[in-house]
Parts: C-alpha cells; sequence; structure tokens
C-alpha cells in the first residue's frame, strides 16, 4: 500500500492500525500452535521473563495485572515445568521467576516458528521495500523510547536488521520514496 500524498499522522497510525494485524497474525499462528503447552495470557507471562528473571511485582506490572494474579499464573507456569520462583537474597518475600529450561526451549521454538514466517513474508517483498520497512519500524521503536519490557519484545532482530541496514547504505532522505 504506497500512499498517493504525504500522510499525516492519523492517517498513517489508521495504515499502521490496519496493517498491524497482518504482524499479529504471524505471532499468533506461532503461538496458537497445537504444541504449545500454555494458554495466551501465560505465554504473555513467558515472553515477559524471556528477556530475564524479574520479581512478581515487575511481572504484573508488564501484564496489567495484579501482584495476586500474577502470583497465581506463575503457580501454574512452576507446576508446568516451565518457570521457576528463586527467593530473594536480602528479602525471603522478594521473589524473583525466570524461566527454566523446559521454558527457554518453548520461546525458543516459538521464535523460530515466528522469524520462519516473517522471512517468509519479507521474501515476497522487494529488496527496497524491505529496507524501508526495516528502517521504519527501527525508527518507531526508538520513538516508543525507554518502556517496558513488552514493548522490547524481538527487539534484538529489529536491531541487527536495522544495523545490517545502515551498513549496507545511507538511510535515505525520503525511507519512502513515492512511485513517479
Amino acid at each position: 500500500m504506497v500512499a498517493k500524498h504525504a500522510l499525516d499522522t492519523a492517517e498513517a497510525a489508521a495504515v499502521l492500525d490496519e496493517v498491524a494485524g497482518g504482524l499479529t497474525s504471524v505471532w499468533a499462528r506461532a503461538h496458537n500452535a497445537p504444541d504449545v503447552p500454555v494458554p495466551a495470557t501465560q505465554l504473555r507471562a513467558l515472553l515477559v521473563l524471556e528477556h530475564g528473571p524479574v520479581n512478581i511485582s515487575t511481572l504484573a506490572a508488564e501484564l496489567g495485572a495484579l501482584a495476586s494474579s500474577a502470583s497465581r499464573l506463575c503457580d501454574r507456569l512452576e507446576a508446568s515445568g516451565l518457570l521457576l520462583r528463586d527467593p530473594g537474597q536480602d528479602d525471603r518475600r522478594e521473589v524473583t521467576v525466570r524461566l527454566t529450561a523446559e521454558g527457554r526451549a518453548l520461546m525458543d521454538r516459538l521464535r523460530g516458528r515466528r522469524r520462519e514466517e516473517l522471512e517468509r513474508v519479507l521474501a515476497a517483498m522487494a529488496p527496497a521495500a524491505r529496507q524501508a520497512l526495516l528502517w521504519g519500524l527501527s525508527e518507531f521503536h526508538q520513538a516508543l523510547g525507554p518502556g517496558p519490557a513488552s514493548r522490547a519484545l524481538e527487539h534484538d532482530a529489529l536491531e541487527h536488521a536495522a544495523r545490517e541496514h545502515d551498513q549496507d547504505r545511507e538511510r535515505p532522505d525520503d525511507p519512502f520514496p513515492l512511485p513517479a
């Protein structure tokens, strides 16, 4: 979808909102496979923990949940063998949660599936369009600014793609040139 004129912020937001559904469906296909042993809410917690151990309060904040709800969710993930709880060294009430080897393996498998699907879609794009997309997503990510780990999901892949792009050529003045 190439705009015939420069989009204002509201129009750009509407386009992004529409196409974000495609990206969401790539994630959903990987995460809703029959061999994924956890429901979506528990998977969201695992996605947060994929970036490293956190305490229950931080996990609850990332999920937009109460600490008691996050604790019960962790009970289920621990029973599934995907999460471990570690008592705090200074304060035993301060519990840190982290992925087990099995939890990490699940997240690695899901990341691999997502990336395979993304590679398939990206391969169908013209190289210039692919570069423009990656540049735009990198700029979008920077505009988000610092925030919760949930905003940084798959950050490493995006950063890698942006670095490769910057090494290959300088950023164009207009990354989305309109056809004449």
